[in-house]
């Protein structure tokens, strides 16, 4: 399952990691108001910092993290008419999009692709070997479309906002809870004991694992629309056609964590957890759409 979640595990380490830091240099402090009740303004306030933390810092980090773990070779020279022609059909479509021409890669592995970075004038798309081993023209350029999609879209800023937002409230109620049982269960009248803490940390996860379906909600809504933008770009039944291939593949490979959620392949899963829709739902929208 964390291969399909976008930035979940990043997130809840980076929040967990401040979480702790902020213990040990006392800044938690600062949320009991008269060291009896919490102060829900400055709960709030050093939720968000939290929060927020670890979804911009993931942003920010995505391009770095994708060329790093998925071993991305840029194409700042072609060195094949393959090259050049990728080359020339993402700088069309970045500019039938509106937007600057992104960083072009190729990685090894099986069919699939990606696109990441902080903004849409500064992102990176990349294409596995074996998708353009095994797609034709056509349907890569259709592929490609989809990222250019996410990217023109602003996909990764949205996306980021919302799991700040989610990551926010997870902090927030999770403190709640740990004040909650620190207080009625263990009956500590003032300040914060263990069970604060130990509580606090735990609700934080679960309740991390929960809010991520609001994230893949997302997920999900934005792979129809960049089917739609795809269709607009290189046309339906290229998109189309290129789906179909993806359903053929017997073992996609699945992208890491952070990578995951701008990938094309099809998660797999038909659960609230699933970053992306099945296949043949997003064929079956792209036929409607006619």
């Amino acid at each position: 399952m964390m291969r399909i979640l976008l930035f979940l595990g990043t997130n809840i380490a980076i929040i967990a990691l401040i979480s702790i830091t902020f213990r040990l240099l006392g800044i938690d402090n600062l949320l009991a108001q008269n060291n009896v009740d919490l102060d829900m303004n400055a709960l709030l306030i050093y939720s968000a910092i939290i929060g927020f933390s670890g979804s911009l810092i993931s942003l920010f980090m995505s391009k770095f993290m994708a060329k790093k773990s998925m071993g991305v070779h840029l194409i700042e020279q072609p060195q094949s008419q393959d090259e050049m022609w990728l080359l020339n059909t993402v700088q069309h479509q970045a500019q039938a999009a509106g937007i600057k021409m992104p960083e072009v890669g190729i990685f090894e592995g099986a069919p699939n692709a990606f696109a990441t970075g902080w903004n849409k004038n500064d992102a990176l798309v990349a294409v596995s070997t074996g998708l353009l081993q095994s797609m034709n023209r056509d349907e890569v350029e259709a592929v490609m479309a989809h990222e250019i999609s996410h990217v023109a879209n602003g996909d990764m800023v949205t996306l980021t906002l919302i799991q700040g937002v989610v990551n926010t409230f997870v902090v927030f109620f999770s403190r709640i809870i740990g004040h909650f049982v620190d207080r009625v269960v263990f009956k500590v009248e003032r300040g914060h004991g263990p069970a604060f803490w130990i509580t606090s940390l735990i609700a934080q996860f679960v309740l991390g694992i929960l809010a991520s379906m609001i994230v893949m909600w997302f997920s999900r809504w934005r792979e129809y629309r960049a089917d739609a933008g795809s269709a607009n770009l290189a046309g339906r039944d290229k998109m189309i056609s290129a789906l179909r291939r993806l359903q053929q593949a017997k073992d996609p490979q699945p992208l890491p964590d952070e990578m995951a959620a701008f990938g094309i392949t099809g998660a797999g899963l038909k659960e609230l957890f699933a970053s992306h829709p099945p296949l043949e739902q997003r064929i079956a929208a792209l036929q409607r759409n006619h």
